[in-house]
């Protein structure tokens, strides 16, 4: 026979099973934490790992780091699929000039793109034989060591690397790997209101706002939140089934780096 007790308002029920109680446990247990990442993935911090070269030497291809969601404040793509919740952004700040920031590229508000913030709405900026200015006037720019790169097939080789400070006194490292890019030489850019022009730190390697047709001036509500730290580095040259060279593989000197 089935046993049956009385519930506190005096209905009867049947005693569940010890394999139902721990299958509803366990369901409950699955809920409860899918809804506290997805919250804590909206709201508070996001992981990306990089998967290309054009913000080399600032990320490297294996960097994984986590993406502040608040700093910026909230539009319908701080969450899961972009869904169509509400134009605009919710509380937050303005970027900073520097910023090293996530955005959906704009062609398809899908795509997760990485860039530094360069120009902010008003400014203008333009590409002059491989050096930025900013509102006609040229940013600061300094040679330094060259930066060692991989090539696969052509093993190691050197690219000129400068440091270039901007006028807020944010500083970075960039890459020329050749002379007259595609991009070396460009119009004057004015960003419009509400919009940004981000760049990548391999300027010859790099999908950025210089890119009209592809990228563009980049809007407010497409910013996803600025990179901060990176939690986790692995030598892109080594493929993670090969677990018996993890120990080497991983990039222990960028562990917690900051992102600046």
């Amino acid at each position: 026979m089935t046993s049956r007790q009385k519930t506190p308002h005096g209905k009867m029920h049947e005693n569940d099973s010890p394999v139902k109680n721990a299958l509803r446990d366990n369901i409950k247990t699955f809920v409860w934490a899918a809804v506290i990442a997805v919250l804590i993935r909206s709201l508070l911090f996001q992981p990306f790992n990089i998967p290309s070269s054009s913000m080399k030497p600032t990320l490297l291809i294996g960097d994984f780091l986590f993406v502040t969601k608040f700093s910026y404040g909230y539009s319908r793509h701080s969450f899961p699929f972009s869904p169509n919740l509400f134009a605009g952004r919710l509380m937050g700040n303005m970027p900073e000039r520097g910023d090293v920031a996530v955005f959906k590229l704009p062609a398809d508000n899908r795509t997760d793109f990485i860039k530094r913030v360069i120009g902010l709405p008003g400014d203008t900026v333009q590409m002059r034989d491989g050096a930025l200015w900013l509102n006609g006037k040229p940013v600061e720019r300094e040679a330094v060591d060259s930066f060692t790169d991989y090539v696969p097939g052509l093993g190691d080789r050197k690219i000129r690397q400068y440091r270039e400070t901007l006028p807020n006194g944010v500083s970075y490292f960039t890459l020329d790997q050749i002379d007259g890019g595609p991009a070396d030489n460009t119009g004057v850019f004015k960003v419009p209101a509400g919009h940004y022009f981000m760049m990548g730190d391999n300027r010859d390697n790099s999908s950025d706002s210089r890119i009209s047709s592809y990228v563009g001036y980049v809007p407010h509500e497409n910013l996803v939140g600025p990179a901060r730290v990176l939690f986790f580095s692995f030598d892109d040259r080594v493929s993670m089934l090969q677990f018996w060279r993890w120990p080497i593989a991983i990039r222990y000197s960028r562990l917690f780096d900051l992102v600046r």
